[in-house]
């Protein structure tokens, strides 16, 4: 990990920017962690998430912080910046948030409209994980020398897969900050659905892989869209159509209303798990991804 100097990680325009967090908000109001976690208004079973007309079907194992749960944790316990786009987070019951090898779920949906599926099938996933590589290692000279240190992405801690069936993506990436020994482990899942798709992000470090892909390949099933908005629900003559595909998901970025952008996962010391929430304009290596979809069908 990094050292217990916090910081967030903010990419923008493919270089790092460090800002370090606010004060934690929890002891500045003289609660202990453990109590500020026993403030929060846990929920169980059947969750609606209204915003993106989804629900879990949630089992004993997890439970559910609404919007105003969520953003304490992240912003108050974790120390990262206001992110409205949080809906909520899914939490296990073991280990605690205080725990040092805690990890939870980050909600968040895009209502940037129905997803084609047709290049999954398709898709290079070693190729796309090269270009995604190369990217980031092309931009680390201009983070040193803002210094703000390097990126690297290791590879896959879990290779890509999407199921056509179920129109669910899930995948994750190893990451290495500063050349740090402990590695930070990001695992991803897409529900493809009729007007955008549901986004959850697991953020932990590499030592907790085992446990955070038993936990999402569990939490997998129990992540749906409602009656009418499910991605069988689609109607090509009135839906909004994204201007990506499947691969893009993976391979940089969510085509949002701001622009393109992506979503990538820290923590850094111990105690502080910070979960990069921010824009990206990768240029380069989404020119790259967007080129191959014109030249080369195998890598959109």
């Amino acid at each position: 990990m990094m050292s217990l100097k916090s910081f967030v990680l903010a990419l923008a325009a493919g270089v790092a920017v460090l800002v370090a967090p606010a004060a934690n908000a929890a002891e500045e109001a003289g609660m202990t962690a453990e109590q500020f976690v026993q403030s929060l208004d846990y929920r169980h079973g059947t969750i609606t998430v209204g915003q993106a007309k989804a629900h879990f079907n949630l089992d004993d194992e997890f439970r559910y912080l609404d919007q105003a749960d969520a953003r304490r944790v992240l912003e108050d316990l974790w120390g990262n910046p206001p992110d409205e786009s949080v809906l909520g987070m899914i939490v296990p019951r073991s280990p605690a948030l205080t725990d040092e090898d805690s990890w939870a779920v980050v909600v968040t949906y895009a209502d940037d409209g129905y997803v084609p599926d047709e290049d999954a099938s398709r898709i290079d996933y070693r190729e796309l994980l090269q270009t995604m590589q190369e990217e980031i290692s092309d931009a680390n000279p201009e983070r040193v020398k803002a210094g703000y240190g390097s990126l690297q992405l290791v590879g896959w801690a879990v290779p890509p897969r999407y199921d056509a069936g179920s129109k669910k993506l899930y995948w994750a990436r190893e990451l290495a900050f500063n050349d740090q020994a402990s590695h930070t482990l990001n695992y991803d899942i897409r529900v493809l659905g009729r007007h955008g798709y549901l986004s959850l992000n697991a953020v932990s470090g590499m030592n907790s892989l085992g446990v955070v892909r038993a936990g999402m390949d569990r939490l997998l099933p129990m992540t749906e869209f409602d009656r009418g908005a499910r991605y069988a629900d689609h109607n090509p003559r009135t839906d909004k159509i994204a201007a990506y595909g499947v691969a893009s998901l993976i391979g940089g970025g969510l085509a949002a209303k701001a622009g393109l952008f992506t979503k990538l996962g820290l923590v850094l010391a111990k105690s502080w798990k910070l979960l990069l929430i921010g824009l990206v304009a990768l240029g380069g290596s989404l020119g790259k991804l967007f080129g191959k979809r014109k030249n080369k069908p195998t890598v959109h």
